[in-house]
């Protein structure tokens, strides 16, 4: 049975001297890894790097809060991608028990400038309670196709999908919400919320928060065809859990990478008040009898 094995070095960033950063997004820049995460002491948006996804530079702010704005707070829970020679950044923004998802770009990767003065999207829809957050953006043929949790702002409670052809105007999908919790499963059977998707050979594979109550939370995964219905939970999940230390409470927001060896999971484990980044690693790939066969 496949199993990620947490980091014996874990946990592998955070700590006393920057306080808790959490809602991590790693991607490949070059030849290095580049963690994207939310820098809660500064409430701002903030960047590191790596040569290896161990060892980590100090954090960089690419994005301040901005306090005139009216929905920026608090800034947190983003992602960043590079199209062509540009960097873009999708990002949450907190105000009065609110959350919003606004957009930023950059052309170095580190000086972000917002796009508008205004959200791009905004909890409008019954399932969206108070809160849109948590983006996760691919870029496919022409089309941005965005990822959200909505619900409550403490904790979201379902995932939802929109798309936008230039990133900025979002039409958010008639289905929505996308993926719920499962009751039946003890993993997810309170709620579910901020999630990663990769485009695979399988399909598109979603790794997400599962939360079992609403103070206790692990990792899972989902797979489907077309990243919008069908989706079939992991037949392994959950893939990560609370341990006896730093992460014995909560393991929250995923973000994975295959690096042909395996795949790599970094995340942000909470005990207590205190939150660390820590990593996780499973040898080889899913395949398709690794998820569940749909009713």
């Amino acid at each position: 049975m496949k199993k990620f094995i947490k980091n014996p070095l874990n946990p592998i960033y955070g700590g006393a001297e920057t306080g808790t950063l959490f809602d991590v997004y790693v991607t490949r820049d070059g030849g290095r890894y580049r963690m994207d995460f939310s820098w809660r002491r500064e409430k701002a948006l903030a960047a590191a790097f790596s040569e290896d996804g161990i060892r980590w530079s100090e954090p960089v702010i690419t994005l301040p809060r901005d306090l005139s704005s009216g929905w920026e707070d608090n800034n947190n829970r983003n992602c960043v991608l590079k199209i062509g020679g540009t960097w873009r950044m999708w990002y949450t923004g907190q105000a009065r028990g609110y959350s919003f998802i606004g957009g930023a770009e950059s052309s170095d990767g580190i000086h972000f400038r917002r796009i508008g003065k205004y959200p791009m999207l905004i909890p409008e829809r019954h399932y969206e309670g108070m809160s849109v957050m948590n983006p996760c953006v691919l870029y496919e043929d022409g089309v941005y196709r965005m990822w959200y949790a909505a619900g409550e702002t403490y904790e979201p409670n379902v995932l939802a999908l929109a798309e936008s052809r230039d990133g900025v105007n979002w039409t958010k999908d008639k289905i929505n919400p996308i993926y719920v919790k499962n009751g039946a499963k003890e993993y997810e059977r309170d709620r579910v919320g901020g999630c990663q998707v990769l485009r695979t050979e399988l399909g598109y594979l979603m790794f997400y928060i599962g939360y079992k109550d609403i103070n206790t939370a692990c990792i899972c995964a989902a797979l489907s065809a077309d990243g919008r219905v069908g989706w079939r939970r992991c037949r392994q999940n959950p893939l990560v859990t609370p341990g006896d230390g730093w992460d014995a409470d909560s393991c929250y927001k995923p973000s994975a990478l295959f690096d042909g060896r395996g795949w790599h999971i970094w995340y942000n484990g909470r005990r207590g008040h205190d939150e660390y980044i820590g990593e996780a690693f499973m040898e080889g790939d899913f395949s398709d009898e690794d998820f569940e066969t749909l009713a």
